[in-house]
């Protein structure tokens, strides 16, 4: 049986006993009032949340390879902009994590794989002559301390971010769950 078969033949029984009802919230809105960006490391799936006594309902939680925000007018930061002003949340955080996939990643190496992959060498060289830099594109981030004090930077000076919402930056271990404080954001909190 293949993957998204399995899957859906899980969802059936999952539906028919009910399962649905110990995962299931008050309202959309999450409950401890704060959305979480992080990365999309499978370890970090339950664990980034778990580690802060956040429970299903009590946080909206937007992921990205890395934790990465790239563009201050992208996906991320629109994510976390109507997650303030229409889903309730009062602070952000951003969680990084040791040993993740994005940190000193071989840039190159990628553009082998796609190219192993089907992706032409031709259409790596259109791409790069029409001005994107794809090794720069790609790239993650040197150090995880760094890339999540950039984030909250970005989203604290953020001029669509009310000067209220406290940004906080974390690291977290996905070997153990410890969370060590990279940024208080209320400390930081704008006037």
């Amino acid at each position: 049986m293949r993957l998204l078969d399995s899957m859906l033949e899980y969802n059936e029984y999952f539906v028919k006993f009910e399962e649905y009802q110990k995962y299931k919230t008050e309202d959309k809105y999450p409950a401890k009032r704060v959305v979480m960006f992080t990365c999309m490391d499978t370890r970090l799936v339950e664990l980034s949340t778990k580690s802060l006594n956040l429970s299903s309902g009590d946080v909206k939680v937007v992921k990205n390879a890395g934790a990465i925000l790239t563009h201050p007018y992208g996906s991320i930061m629109r994510s976390l902009i109507i997650a303030v002003y229409m889903l309730k949340a009062d602070e952000i955080i951003v969680m990084g994590h040791h040993d993740c996939g994005m940190q000193n990643i071989d840039t190159s190496l990628i553009m082998e794989k796609m190219q192993s992959r089907g992706v032409g060498k031709e259409t790596l060289d259109i791409l790069q002559y029409s001005g994107l830099d794809l090794s720069s594109w790609l790239h993650g981030f040197d150090d995880v301390n760094e890339s999540v004090a950039h984030d909250v930077n970005m989203i604290t000076k953020h001029p669509l971010i009310p000067k209220d919402v406290p940004v906080h930056g974390l690291v977290i271990n996905p070997e153990n769950g410890k969370v060590d404080l990279v940024v208080n954001g209320y400390e930081n909190l704008r006037n």
